[in-house]
């Protein structure tokens, strides 16, 4: 028996076994985390500061302010254009009632023509 050919295939054979414990335990640590933490350490507890409230009087103050500055700004803009009420035009002038009427009267009589031809 060859006891150095032995004793070379049992080292070689722990370091199969020291680098399969050492990727094990590699798995069961958790890799430091990249990029910000996550918000659990940043959160106010539920019994922490409540919010504050605008009294009644506060909110009207704080309304009639913004409606100023809402009337201001109204007042410095410049007048607008009032807007037409006629359609706009195609380019092509409305029909008199004159014209409308001999049209009639010609389409009446080509109709009735070829009513008489069929």
């Amino acid at each position: 028996m060859d006891i150095q050919g032995t004793l070379e295939q049992l080292r070689q054979e722990l370091d199969r076994i020291d680098h399969a414990i050492a990727a094990l335990e590699q798995l069961g640590q958790t890799s430091p985390r990249r990029g910000r933490p996550p918000n659990v350490t940043q959160a106010v507890p539920a019994g922490g500061r409540k919010r504050r409230t605008m009294s009644a009087a506060a909110r009207a103050k704080i309304a009639a302010a913004q409606r100023a500055r809402w009337a201001r700004q109204k007042a410095n803009a410049a007048p607008k254009q009032a807007k037409s009420t006629q359609k706009k035009s195609s380019g092509r002038r409305p029909m008199s009632p004159a014209a409308r009427k001999r049209l009639s009267a010609i389409l009446k009589a080509k109709w009735a023509e070829r009513k008489k031809a069929a």
